[in-house]
């Protein structure tokens, strides 16, 4: 691991000079490479399958772990998102004049080294390694045990990108080992990694931010709600609730609580509990009809199944209260289409991402025009909400004069 973090170092060291042509060009390859290597990387995908399959993941964890020809397709054009965004680094953010003759521009400038610690889906390996390197940062990437042979595989043709593209290979390194102790030496890299991101379940984020000894862009958990109004519309609200609960309930993005106004429980929040039963989710239900009665530990939880929680609430302001206590401040939804209403839950709630009339799934860099993402960060320091390249920067002030000196 400290030669690891020695190479990062030094690549890390001429990213920062190195041209956007390059980098770009870097991208391309990779994602040449991936396309031309689809049979390696789904046999080894089927290694880690069948390692899951004996650690009796849940068919979600399945899910998360899974490639297949459309999954390694959406790689390949995350990829070449992520290289054909315009390059952050060096971008004057500011600039301004001051009275006493100097000349000021605030501009981006690369983190250094990030640290990424994952588990279980190996697109992250892809998408943390391209938007690393497009934002001038080495990176040390650290996937889960389930999928080891997917990462190693994806990683080969990250490095050939960079083999291509006359960069240093250390600029994307992957941790060759499942051994958990490399993740307890990458949290205490002072001096060698600059920032940590976690991207996992709540044990494995949970342990980054108690134990690291470097900065962490980090969310806990994805307990994310979706709120029925009174005034929402019957189409758009069963479709968007069905979506946000049903098409990946692997994903942080994915609905974890249905709130439902008190006005329209007995008609269209009951109709939505019906289609997300007979859709085959199991919903905890308070105050509607649902598979079986929630308890208090159902509200606040992340299932990442086909289970849902669900509760009346009296108005949107009952909604907002029951978020603020047991939201992660991630991403909640609002179906209404009185625009009172909206600005109230947009304005009143501070999570990180705040939708109206569309589905939670949308929570994911690639869908904001980011390519890819890193992770959705749910803090308030620096990056929040999808971490993209541009996030993956600081600034730095470069200040002119013509011989200025200070009265």
């Amino acid at each position: 691991m400290d030669d690891i973090g020695a190479k990062a170092r030094a690549a890390a060291a001429e990213l920062a000079f190195a041209s956007a042509s390059a980098r770009k060009a870097a991208l391309e390859a990779a994602a040449d490479a991936v396309a031309a290597s689809e049979a390696r990387i789904m046999a080894a995908n089927a290694e880690d399958l069948a390692y899951g399959r004996e650690k009796g993941l849940s068919p979600a964890m399945m899910d998360r772990l899974l490639l297949d020809g459309a999954r390694i397709a959406a790689i390949v054009n995350g990829l070449r998102a992520v290289a054909a965004q315009k390059d952050p680094v060096g971008e004057v953010i500011a600039e301004w004049d001051m009275p006493s003759g100097l000349h000021i521009r605030r501009v981006r400038t690369p983190l250094g080294v990030i640290g990424v610690i994952y588990e279980s889906r190996p697109n992250v390996t892809a998408d943390a390694g391209a938007l690393c390197l497009k934002s001038g940062n080495a990176v040390i990437l650290r996937g889960g045990s389930e999928s080891f042979h997917s990462s190693r595989a994806i990683h080969g043709c990250l490095v050939q990108g960079l083999r291509s593209a006359g960069l240093p290979e250390a600029a994307i390194q992957l941790v060759p080992t499942r051994d958990r102790a490399a993740v307890t030496q990458m949290l205490r890299a002072v001096g060698t990694i600059d920032v940590i991101v976690p991207r996992g379940g709540k044990g494995l984020v949970g342990l980054v931010q108690t134990e690291a000894r470097v900065p962490v862009f980090a969310h806990l958990e994805g307990i994310c709600h979706v709120y029925v109004d009174k005034a929402a519309d019957p189409e758009k609200a069963r479709r968007v609730v069905l979506n946000a609960k049903t098409r990946r309930t692997g994903i942080c993005g994915a609905a974890e609580c249905l709130l439902v106004h008190r006005d329209v429980a007995e008609t269209l929040g009951q109709q939505i509990v019906d289609d997300l039963i007979a859709a085959g989710v199991e919903v905890r239900a308070e105050g509607l009809r649902g598979s079986s009665a929630a308890n208090s530990d159902d509200f606040g939880r992340e299932f990442l199944d086909m289970i849902i929680a669900a509760r009346v609430v009296d108005d949107v302001d009952a909604a907002i209260a029951h978020i603020r206590h047991y939201g992660s401040s991630h991403t909640e939804a609002i179906l209404t289409e009185d625009d009172a209403t909206a600005e109230r839950f947009f304005a009143r709630l501070d999570s990180a991402i705040l939708m109206r009339n569309a589905s939670t799934q949308f929570a994911d860099g690639g869908e904001f025009g980011m390519g890819a993402e890193i992770g959705i960060a749910t803090g308030k320091m620096h990056a929040r909400g999808p971490v993209g390249a541009e996030q993956l920067t600081s600034f730095k002030y470069l200040v002119e004069g013509q011989g200025t000196v200070r009265s």
